[in-house]
């Protein structure tokens, strides 16, 4: 502020023919010694800009600074206070401009000079006085202040990069979502199991399928030739059988839909039926000629798959419950799955091929040729799995040997999509809460994995297994996956819990479904 008031009284100096407002003396005392002074800078001022020496000589004023530096350059001015004017970032998702209080100092200096001359400052000097002020003025200020205005920005704004103003615009006009309202989409996934059961003498093939949970909450697991029931509510373990010979195994189970009766497939080639709650043998289905390690129910079709490649179908209803055969194979079949909807079933076998069958109109056999056969698997398909809201869509995955999880459109019999999993992929689950996927895994790193479909993102990764996963099931509730490994070990993993917006939402569904069949038998 000092500089200003320092220029305020040249200017008053300055001003020849007006009445002196501001010095020390009366004019005519000190206006030959002025006019002397000021000639003798005007002439060195043409040419080159007035150190600042000559003008502390030209004014005898106590409060005139007399070691007033000349700045190096205008780029270069400092503030009053002595600190740099801050630079402005090069990048940022925001520009916050410079202002220094400069200019207000600058636009009080201009109000007041204005203010005191009436405005007639300009009109009152001559060419050589309006050039010698100027040159004052850059020397003083680092520019000249009658052509700046009283507020303005130091530096501008720096460009945006390309395309980031379209994203901007996006973002400040439709956004109208505090961040802090925003509701979070990761839910947490325990990476511990809940429990670990043991399970001795569990066969390390991965051509089997010894694993199954029934609507009931019953979980049947065969450990060589016998077969365990535990009850998940209760935690009893109760034996259902025991295979005559030591020599004999049983390969695969499946519960019926309704949970009251349970399938098995033994290793001399017969298909069993048995009553869980009066654990008793109903039926012994005899006709393949190896072992059998599938078995899918279609209603009242059982359809189980053999280490021949044939794949039989039998009506449990019937006497001659033998009622049709699929010849699509030419190794074992070690994977076997009815759609939702019984319009198709999916066989993989040892021979890299995936078949896909249609049923008959009215009828839930297949055709005797398989509707498409896909070979784009590298090794063994064993598992297999449907999505539960597309009835079309099949997950199927590969051995060692392909490690891939492909997805089907089994109306079209195109390839949707596939991912590398970088290891063997032993079993295929759906969610019904989430869209999301989970996948056991076997050399190398025996893992499960959670993925987000359609965009098959890795959602979790759950490890314990010291061996390759053979086997997965899921829980009634759809909230608890069942893993059985090599390491003869069951781990319990809670890893699709409902939360409390989706619980609510699926009370209010049940409620309405109660309200309407009340109303409807009300009606009747």
């Amino acid at each position: 502020m000092s500089h200003f008031n320092f220029e305020n009284e040249l200017n008053s100096v300055l001003r020849m023919d007006g009445p002196l407002t501001k010095g020390p003396g009366m004019r005519f005392e000190r206006k030959a010694e002025c006019n002397q002074s000021v000639n003798s800078s005007l002439n060195v001022s043409t040419t080159a800009k007035t150190p600042m020496k000559n003008l502390n000589r030209s004014v005898n004023n106590p409060k005139t600074p007399s070691n007033a530096k000349t700045p190096k350059s205008s780029n270069q001015a400092r503030t009053p206070g002595g600190s740099k004017a801050p630079k402005t970032p090069s990048g940022g998702d925001r520009f916050i401009p410079n202002r220094s209080a400069t200019q207000f100092e600058l636009g009080h200096f201009k109000i007041t000079t204005d203010s005191a001359s009436g405005g007639e400052t300009d009109n009152l000097l001559s060419p050589s006085q309006k050039e010698y002020q100027k040159v004052m003025s850059e020397n003083l200020n680092g520019t000249d202040i009658s052509s700046n205005k009283i507020i303005s920005y130091k530096t501008k704004a720096p460009s945006a990069p390309e395309g980031y103003q379209n994203n901007l615009r996006v973002l400040y006009s439709s956004c109208k979502t505090p961040a802090s309202s925003v509701k979070k989409t990761i839910r947490h996934i325990p990476q511990v199991p809940e429990r670990i059961l043991d399970a001795p003498d569990i066969l390390d093939d991965y051509y089997l399928n010894l694993l199954d949970w029934s609507c009931n909450n019953l979980l049947a697991v065969c450990l060589g030739g016998s077969v365990y029931l535990w009850n998940a509510a209760s935690g009893e373990i109760d034996q259902l059988l025991q295979m005559e010979s030591s020599d004999q195994y049983v390969g695969a189970v499946a519960w019926i839909k309704e949970g009251n009766y349970l399938a098995l497939g033994t290793s001399n080639g017969e298909v069993q039926l048995w009553d869980v709650a009066a654990k008793k043998r109903l039926r012994n289905m005899a006709g393949h000629a190896n072992r059998v390690g599938a078995l899918s129910w279609n209603s009242y079709v059982l359809s189980s798959g053999s280490r021949s490649g044939a794949i039989h179908h039998h009506d449990v209803r019937m006497a001659e419950h033998h009622v049709g055969t699929l010849l699509g194979h030419t190794q074992e079949v070690c994977g076997l799955k009815w759609s939702p909807d019984g319009k198709f079933l999916a066989s993989g076998g040892n021979d890299n091929l995936l078949n896909i069958w249609g049923a008959q109109a009215g009828s839930p056999l297949s055709e005797e040729t398989p509707l498409h056969t896909f070979s784009q698997h590298q090794a063994a398909v064993k598992a297999l799995a449907w999505c539960p809201w597309q009835p079309h869509l099949l997950a199927s995955g590969g051995g060692t040997a392909d490690r891939h999880i492909r997805f089907w459109n089994c109306s079209t019999g195109q390839c949707v999509d596939s991912v590398d999993t970088k290891s063997q992929v032993c079993a295929l689950l759906w969610c019904k809460h989430y869209k999301e996927l989970i996948s056991s895994h076997g050399f190398a790193l025996n893992q499960l994995t959670i993925w987000k479909y359609p965009t098959m993102t890795k959602v979790s990764e759950l490890s314990g297994h010291t061996a390759r996963v053979l086997h997965m099931a899921m829980s009634p509730d759809c909230q608890t996956v069942v893993s059985a490994g090599a390491d003869e070990t069951l781990r319990i993993w809670k890893c699709f819990t409902l939360d409390e917006q989706k619980k609510a939402a699926q009370k209010s569904a049940v409620t309405k479904d109660k309200k309407s069949v009340f109303s409807m038998t009300s009606i009747r």
